[in-house]
């Protein structure tokens, strides 16, 4: 069984912000393996199926970004998920926009939904698909950067960076993580 998780912030004023990237991710997996993402379990949103003989269970926490962990952790005890099952979706601001980057395990680099989930999980050796928004240009506060939207011209890049991480999540599902690494981690990649 895998557990994948996207991370971002419940509701309508923030589903085309910045912070919501690993929702988009989760609504793109659901739509290619036609799996509803609608049962309101675990403080989230989470759907279940079958996706080449592999139980997958997707979740979008609804607890905001900073709480995260508060819905993955009973999620994996819940499933008894081993935490090498576990892969999470998030946007990273020290990636360019549209940049891709899988890894096995690390800090949370800043990002609170992460560190929320390190300290929830009790380590940080989980897999995680980051999605780069870049930087806020100018003076513009990081949390007020993070709820924007992107600009017509971000678009397109963010939206082949959200295909090419569902990708990437549909690898690790059918075959392997460091497959999926390679594929993905390399510029320009997909």
């Amino acid at each position: 069984m895998k557990l994948i998780v996207g991370l971002g912030n419940p509701g309508e004023k923030y589903a085309a912000t910045r912070h919501n990237v690993g929702f988009w991710v989760i609504d793109r997996l659901a739509e290619r393996w036609q799996i509803p993402v609608r049962q309101n379990r675990w403080k989230g949103l989470a759907g279940s199926g079958l996706v080449m003989g592999e139980r997958v269970v997707l979740l979008k926490p609804m607890t905001y970004m900073n709480l995260s962990g508060e819905s993955v952790r009973p999620a994996l005890d819940w499933l008894k998920c081993d935490i090498e099952d576990l892969a999470v979706v998030c946007d990273d601001l020290d990636l360019p926009p549209g940049t891709l980057r899988l890894r096995k395990k690390g800090s949370s680099g800043g990002h609170r939904g992460l560190q929320s989930l390190i300290d929830h999980l009790g380590t940080n050796e989980f897999k995680r698909v980051r999605i780069g928004i870049g930087h806020p240009a100018g003076r513009m506060p990081v949390v007020d950067y993070v709820l924007s939207p992107f600009t017509r011209e971000e678009r397109p890049s963010i939206e082949e960076a959200v295909e090419r991480a569902a990708e990437a999540i549909h690898q690790w599902v059918v075959s392997d993580f460091d497959q999926a690494m390679n594929r993905f981690n390399r510029r320009g990649a997909g």
